[in-house]
């Protein structure tokens, strides 16, 4: 008897938890794809049930982070809400544009109802959402940005904004007596979220006594990213901050340890994971913004769905960016931004 309460209590709980990020704050462009970030905010309230189970075929860059282990939890966890069907195609990387078009050209040949994309290049897909156009499936535009005016909609966060927050916080937290000197990693090459934020990180800094001394795109593992900053400290023994993507945050600090800086060199990360999320508890790194994927995730699954259900829904919109760093980090809602502590990545939702 107790283990069958038990498991009612527990299915309540985790049921009720599924659409407790809706009604939810988020920034809508208006017009949509506007390259000045005019936006402005709004609530978004989610649906409850999809009218039939729909096919949705999604696919993403890798699963390699937690910051695309934090979209795929968002993407199943609604998916498995509205009761539609969703297979998840990855990559394995930014290098590896030639398979996520493979993949695509799978999702078309089987005849998806909706495509969900985390592009990984910006115009690398053009061809393949033509030919979604064509047939007259939904396209949404998840995280990264793609350049084709053909989508149907897109849900993502200014990269350009959050790497100018990054550059604001650098700016006017700290001290300003000397030039202070960053070696900046922004992502993978061609990527637009990477390009977006290496704008927006350096128009910060125009006119302020900083110098980036150093700037190096690459691929968002683990391996990538300490080459490239023990790179960075061999040409420039004298960086002040180290900034870029959470995996740099993430390779910084080891980095930093095994030279013994960690007290002297700061770390900026443009966007949150939980190895940022412990490196800020323990003040080894010093802010990130979060745009949160897990929330961006499920409102690409939601669009999608109100796209093929012919019902309203906003062309270009993201969940709102949250700043954290040491002072708020045990006051704020992480649940947007950080896949369960144990997730494993998932492929397929059948429902």
């Amino acid at each position: 008897m107790f283990n069958r309460s038990f498991h009612i209590l527990t299915t309540f709980l985790f049921s009720s938890f599924l659409l407790a990020w809706s009604p939810i704050e988020v920034d809508i462009w208006n017009p949509p794809f506007n390259k000045n970030q005019s936006h402005s905010k709004d609530k978004y309230i989610a649906l409850e049930k999809a009218k039939k189970k729909w096919r949705i075929c999604v696919s993403i860059p890798h699963l390699k982070d937690a910051y695309w282990l934090a979209v795929n939890y968002g993407l199943v966890e609604h998916a498995k809400s509205l009761g539609v069907s969703l297979n998840i195609y990855s990559a394995g990387g930014y290098d590896k544009l030639d398979q996520q078009r493979k993949q695509l050209q799978n999702c078309l040949t089987e005849k998806y109802d909706a495509v969900i994309i985390g592009a990984i290049q910006s115009d690398g897909l053009d061809d393949l959402i033509q030919s979604f156009h064509e047939k007259k499936i939904p396209v949404i535009d998840l995280i990264n940005g793609i350049s084709s005016p053909l989508i149907s909609a897109r849900t993502a966060a200014d990269f350009f904004e959050m790497g100018k927050e990054a550059g604001k916080y650098t700016v006017n937290n700290f001290s300003q007596k000397k030039t202070l000197k960053i070696a900046w990693f922004p992502g993978p090459k061609g990527a637009g979220w990477a390009e977006a934020g290496d704008k927006g990180f350096r128009s910060a800094f125009k006119g302020k006594n900083f110098k980036i001394l150093e700037s190096a795109y690459g691929d968002t593992g683990l391996g990538v990213q300490t080459k490239m900053i023990h790179k960075a400290f061999q040409d420039h023994p004298d960086i002040d901050i180290i900034a870029g993507t959470a995996v740099s945050a993430e390779a910084g600090i080891q980095e930093l340890r095994r030279r013994k800086l960690t007290s002297k060199v700061k770390i900026i990360s443009y966007y949150f994971s939980p190895a940022v999320h412990r490196g800020i508890q323990k003040k080894a790194i010093t802010v990130s913004p979060s745009d949160v994927p897990g929330h961006q995730a499920r409102l690409s699954v939601d669009i999608a769905v109100k796209a093929l259900e012919k019902l309203p829904f906003p062309k270009h919109l993201s969940a709102s960016i949250q700043m954290i760093d040491f002072s708020n980090i045990n006051k704020i809602d992480l649940s947007g931004s950080l896949a369960p502590e144990g997730f494993r990545g998932i492929f397929s939702v059948n429902n």
